[in-house]
């Protein structure tokens, strides 16, 4: 009888959001989220257009990229993205996301941010179905689930989120398998198992970690509970 290869399970990302930092003590607290093993930093741009909130620009993200070694997955919560997104990577953003309601070119803007280096990453709404993906799967490299109303951190998790995940996961499945999941909002220890068995590889996290005691032993705890957590099948 031949045995088969165990398949090698993809380690999941801890990705704790800045904008529940405390930005007075910013140095700090990404000391504190490195030593409780982040995998990278999420960072959230938005405009008060897109979103009803302001958060910073590429001059911050340039700013935080002398902090740190750590990845740099900027979430664009902007209207028209394009014209922004050469800057952001020219200030060290690793990851760039932006939202399929925010452009009626969305397959350009993924082939674009490949060209110039980046992870092409494509974030959805609680309102929009995991169906509208399918044309673009083969040029993303994360799809970033909205589990929350983007804008403000701190909001309750939106449950459908999960079966979202799941949806998404089989279209990628067929489509283009190696594409990363990035759920966001919300996430803490009530749901961070079920996030990982539905297929989430990345898993951004905020007021559950800046808000706690001890963010690096929140992270730590989490990465505990993950790694305990059987895989997506």
């Amino acid at each position: 009888m031949t045995l088969r290869a165990p398949v090698k399970r993809r380690r999941v990302k801890l990705a704790p959001s800045l904008l529940s930092a405390d930005f007075a003590d910013i140095a700090d607290q990404i000391r504190m989220v490195e030593s409780g093993g982040a995998d990278e930093l999420h960072l959230d741009s938005m405009d008060g257009v897109f979103v009803p909130n302001l958060t910073w620009g590429m001059k911050i993200v340039k700013d935080l990229r002398k902090l740190t070694p750590l990845p740099f997955d900027c979430h664009l919560m902007i209207v028209e993205p394009e014209r922004y997104v050469d800057a952001f990577r020219e200030a060290g953003a690793d990851v760039i996301s932006f939202h399929y309601e925010a452009t009626p070119h969305a397959h350009r803007l993924l082939r674009h941010l490949r060209s110039i280096g980046a992870k092409a990453g494509i974030a959805i709404n609680p309102g929009t179905p995991a169906a509208m993906l399918a044309e673009l799967a083969e040029e993303i490299d994360r799809v970033v689930v909205m589990s929350v109303n983007p804008g403000f951190g701190g909001q309750s998790f939106i449950e459908r989120a999960i079966a979202k995940v799941t949806e998404v996961r089989a279209l990628l499945k067929k489509r283009n398998p190696a594409c990363e999941i990035e759920i966001d909002g919300g996430i803490g220890f009530e749901n961070i198992e079920r996030a990982v068995k539905a297929g989430a590889d990345v898993l951004v996290a905020g007021n559950s970690v800046f808000g706690s005691d001890d963010p690096a032993e929140t992270l730590r705890e989490m990465r505990r509970r993950i790694d305990a957590t059987p895989p997506a099948p």
